[in-house]
């Protein structure tokens, strides 16, 4: 069984920084994508940042310059570098992974979620 685990969530002000993190453990072949989705309340999930390999990124409009994703492969983890906070990034961060496992069956799965709260 897969599992993701999202930490480094929490309360800060307008301007601040936050540092979340992801690691993934159990039967892991390997690790196509890894990224970052959000969602406040009332509001549908969204992606902030994904990776779908070593060498490329992808960021939602809303957060470039502010944000950077990285991955360690040899941890099976990602990150994500919360800089510029602003109320409007209030929202649970959610972990995703296209992880490989038994047979070469690739799936997707979601960690639990990270409370962000940003106060102006």
């Amino acid at each position: 069984q897969v599992q993701l685990v999202e930490s480094g969530g929490g309360l800060v002000q307008a301007g601040g920084s936050l540092r979340l993190s992801c690691a993934a453990s159990g039967f892991i072949f390997s690790i196509n994508a890894m990224g970052w989705y959000r969602q406040a309340p009332g509001k549908q999930r969204e992606l902030v940042a994904n990776a779908p390999n070593a060498d490329s990124t992808i960021y939602a409009d809303s957060v470039k310059g502010r944000f950077t994703i990285s991955r360690d492969n040899a941890k099976n983890a990602v990150y994500l570098q919360m800089n510029s906070l602003e109320p409007e990034d209030t929202a649970v961060y959610y972990c995703n992974a296209l992880i490989v496992g038994r047979l070469g069956l690739t799936s997707s799965y979601w960690g639990r979620g990270t409370q962000v709260t940003v106060s102006s």
